[in-house]
């Protein structure tokens, strides 16, 4: 019997480190919302420069995401942070890199973007 309760809680703890070391996946409708009742928000555009310059969220920072690591000193820790991309596949990994580097609010705009667009929300050309 303790031998079960001790894997149990071995499993728990490590569930418990595996779901603070993610980010957390948010739709951009979720990402609207929560920049519109929050303007402390840290949105971080992690595309490439070619692409931010044709279309980005206004009041995004780019920082690409081959440059992160470098540069992470310029995203706060302080305020929650929302990561983008076109579509999601690259902004879930520096949203997780991201919480696992100590940063407690980090979220994951999964559907990027276009998701952004294809609701009608605005873009800054």
């Amino acid at each position: 019997m303790l031998k079960k309760v001790a894997v149990v809680l071995v499993m728990a703890a490590t569930m418990t480190a595996q779901a603070w070391a993610a980010g957390k996946d948010i739709s951009s409708r979720d990402a609207k919302t929560m920049l519109d009742a929050n303007k402390n928000i840290f949105l971080l555009d992690v595309r490439t420069p070619q692409e931010y310059s044709q279309g980005k969220l206004a009041g995004s920072i780019l920082i690409p995401i081959n440059e992160v690591e470098q540069r992470i000193r310029e995203v706060p820790k302080n305020k929650p942070v929302v990561v983008y991309c076109a579509v999601g596949a690259r902004s879930k990994p520096v949203a997780d890199f991201l919480s696992q580097q100590g940063y407690k609010d980090v979220f994951n705009m999964k559907d990027g973007i276009v998701g952004w667009y294809r609701n009608g929300f605005p873009i800054q050309r």
